[in-house]
């Protein structure tokens, strides 16, 4: 067969098969119609039309599960849509059209009630897909145009009216925009920005119609990203549901085999159908992918990706952690921790002299100087004759006064002499350590650090209480740093001083120690990520390399959900694993009991029913309980 007769019959099938899932969702009609207008003749004493109504309704819902199996079997799936098919066709032939006819509407209802569960615990994950915008209104000449999202550029002017979905990653261009993230990140209350702030694609404006001006293409916008991994999630398979698919084959063989046995050992064809209409559905087919939707679609109203079953069931076996600092432990910014002005200068002075001049710097920590002298209201001098030195610092002059900021070495050159309690052993002490001199006199030190997160300690601790037995810091910063930040905390081995490769290979040695899960944020960390048996990335201001990386993305600036996550991943996993069990024991007895003559067909189909419906309410716990708290009370950060 050429290509293209091959295209040309998937299409087809593909087409076939969208007829049958849209028939589906009135499948149940038909059974319960011919089975009430049944019974209603058989009162009347027409046990003719009876048997007739009872028939065609069994017809009916048997032509669209023979369509089924056949597109199953042209794909290489032996499903236990065959048990469904066999019982029904059975009942048929052995004139059993009552039987058939429940046999029919007990199929349809739990193919219904399977459905309306998955649709049900997925609707936090498909209201993602579903608010993903389609255009946006640019200005362009002064005019507002509608445009496809495809036509955005960088640069561009964007109106975002109230109710809109923001379409692109970008800065709001003037004004306050109010913005709602809920469904991104589980935050309950809106989220202000001002005008400069960056926002993030997927937020909906609450507020007034505010500019947006985009910095990033649609395409590779945050929002396009989190869709692109709901897809993902939404079309794997679980390793959990791979188990289930081989069990089900044996199921299938053991079904068939007992009522083989039944038939041949009695010569009644009728216990071969009795056993054939137990075993329809099977609890195998309808726990496990209810319970991980469930949990998918839990962890996403938490502000929790996960990618798929896959990564769900690795998540509830995680042992080890091995978490960055920088802007996962920490926040990833430098702030002032400590000020020593030296005589005859004041604190506020010399650290406004600071930061005049490192106005002129775009470094980090030369912003961060900026922002607290601001914070504390002091009125900045514009500074000239500005020259940067990189790694060392800055020199130039402020209000007529030559002044220095940087490290030793910068002051060295200068001859600045500090006293030896206030120079190199305070830098080799701290995170970062900046010296203000003036006029050639030392006049301040200055002590940065990039601070423990405000729920850090808390979390780890959350952690350890999930079952997490090993926690290992793995950072590029200096050992003295990364020890002092963690003293005190559930940590128990500190990695410093490490590359990307380095922080791979602690990843890869950790293993030792069970199922490793590696949380950052950063580019350096994809590789450490991807090597880990789970890895997780701060996908909110994180790198796009990272969250790429990752088989778990956290959709808020913090770890406080990954807690809850572990606790959602295990209690899914228990839960379908007691389904499974506990349905096919069930299914089973139910079986061995038909073989034995103590059940009729029409006495199994309604049993088989009961267990189903057990079985699909009980995965649907997942949803419940303690996972049916508001976003608040599972450590989500509220916007103040």
């Amino acid at each position: 067969m050429t290509t293209a007769a091959v295209g040309s019959t998937e299409t087809g099938w593909s087409a076939v098969a969208g007829w049958v899932l849209r028939l589906r969702g009135w499948l149940t009609v038909l059974p319960l119609a011919g089975l009430c207008a049944g019974l209603s003749a058989q009162a009347l004493g027409r046990a003719d039309v009876a048997a007739a109504a009872w028939t065609l309704a069994t017809l009916a819902v048997l032509a669209v599960l023979a369509t089924q199996v056949v597109i199953s079997l042209t794909r290489g799936d032996v499903g236990l849509d065959l048990v469904a098919l066999l019982s029904m066709g059975g009942a048929l032939v052995l004139s059993q059209p009552l039987a058939g006819a429940v046999i029919a509407l007990m199929y349809a209802g739990g193919q219904s009630l399977e459905a309306y569960a998955a649709g049900r615990a997925g609707r936090a994950m498909t209201a993602l897909i579903a608010r993903q915008p389609r255009t946006a209104l640019r200005e362009e000449a002064g005019a507002l145009t509608e445009v496809p999202l495809a036509a955005l550029v960088p640069g561009d002017r964007i109106l975002v009216r109230v109710g809109d979905v923001l379409p692109v990653d970008g800065r709001v261009a003037a004004g306050r925009a109010m913005l709602d993230r809920s469904s991104l990140t589980g935050e309950a209350l809106p989220v202000a920005f001002e005008a400069d702030d960056a926002v993030l694609s997927g937020s909906v404006n609450v507020g007034t119609p505010f500019k947006l001006l985009a910095e990033r293409l649609a395409a590779d916008s945050t929002y396009a990203g989190i869709i692109r991994l709901v897809e993902a999630a939404q079309a794997s398979k679980a390793p959990m549901a791979r188990m289930a698919d081989r069990y089900g084959l044996a199921f299938l063989g053991l079904t068939l085999l007992l009522a083989g046995g039944a038939w041949a050992a009695t010569g009644d064809a009728v216990r071969a159908l009795a056993v054939l209409v137990v075993a329809t559905p099977c609890p195998l087919i309808l726990a496990v992918p209810v319970a991980l939707v469930s949990a998918l679609s839990r962890a996403a109203g938490i502000g929790v990706l996960i990618k798929g079953g896959g990564a769900l069931e690795t998540l509830a076996k995680i042992r080890v952690l091995v978490v960055d600092k920088t802007g996962t432990l920490t926040h990833g910014t430098a702030r002032l921790t400590s000020a020593r002005a030296l005589a005859p200068f004041g604190e506020a002075e010399a650290l406004r002299l600071a930061a005049s001049l490192d106005q002129a710097s775009g470094h980090p920590i030369a912003r961060a100087l900026v922002e607290e002298a601001r914070r504390h209201g002091l009125g900045l001098s514009q500074p000239t004759k500005v020259t940067e030195s990189p790694g060392e610092g800055v020199s130039g002059w402020v209000e007529g006064r030559h002044a220095l900021v940087g490290g030793p070495r910068l002051m060295q050159i200068h001859g600045v002499r500090f006293p030896p309690a206030d120079g190199a052993q305070r830098v080799a002490a701290a995170a970062a350590t900046v010296l203000v001199a003036v006029e050639g006199a030392p006049v301040a030190v200055l002590e940065f650090s990039d601070p423990l997160r405000n729920d850090g300690g808390g979390t780890l601790a959350a952690l350890r209480a999930c079952g997490i037995e090993r926690v290992v810091l793995a950072t590029g910063d200096r050992r003295a740093v990364a020890e002092a930040l963690v003293a005190g905390l559930p940590v128990d081995a500190v990695a410093a001083d490490l590359d990307p490769a380095a922080k791979t290979g602690t990843v890869a040695a950790e293993r030792r120690n069970g199922p490793v899960m590696m949380v950052g944020d950063g580019v350096n960390d994809a590789p450490a990520l991807a090597a880990a048996d789970l890895g997780v990335a701060l996908g909110a201001r994180g790198a796009a390399a990272a969250a790429e990386a990752a088989d778990v993305v956290l959709l808020v600036d913090s770890l406080a959900p990954l807690p809850e996550a572990i606790r959602i991943a295990r209690r899914a996993r228990a839960i379908a694993l007691q389904s499974v069990w506990v349905g096919l024991g069930l299914s089973l007895s139910g079986m061995v009991a038909a073989a034995l003559g103590y059940l009729t067909p029409l006495q199994g189909a309604l049993l088989q029913e009961a267990i189903d419906v057990a079985v699909i309410l009980n995965a649907m716990r997942v949803l419940g309980g303690w996972a049916a708290r508001e976003p608040s009370a599972q450590g989500v950060p509220q916007a103040t």
